[in-house]
């Protein structure tokens, strides 16, 4: 298991590495939406879209098993909340598009105050 030290200064950077290390990614996006949250970390909350072939025959919950496993360190440590969009290649090539993002919840009323 990485050390938590890997995870600084750029959890983003750390996220991809892990990914394209542990998976055969064909694309990979991955996203730092904390400054939608009102966080006081900026490296709270990611956004994360993965083509994998290895995901071929895994139901959503299997690839998100996946994936929760290869960024153990990061979700012990700075990650609060990771949004997962898995697809294959074939899935990828007929949405070509992935779900914005919802409006936070709660966490940003730090800039209503403002």
């Amino acid at each position: 298991m990485p050390e938590q030290s890997t995870l600084t200064p750029d959890t983003a950077s750390f996220i991809e590495r892990q990914l394209n290390e542990g998976l055969p990614v064909t694309y990979l996006q991955v996203t730092n939406e904390s400054h939608l949250h009102g966080t006081p970390t900026n490296d709270s909350h990611f956004k994360v879209v993965i083509v994998s072939d290895a995901f071929s025959g895994q139901r959503l919950l299997q690839r998100h098993r996946t994936i929760n496993k290869l960024l153990s360190a990061a979700l012990a440590g700075p990650v609060h909340a990771l949004a997962l969009h898995t697809y294959t290649s074939a899935e990828w090539e007929n949405l070509r598009q992935v779900p914005g993002s919802p409006a936070c919840r709660g966490g940003s009323k730090v800039d209503a105050s403002s």
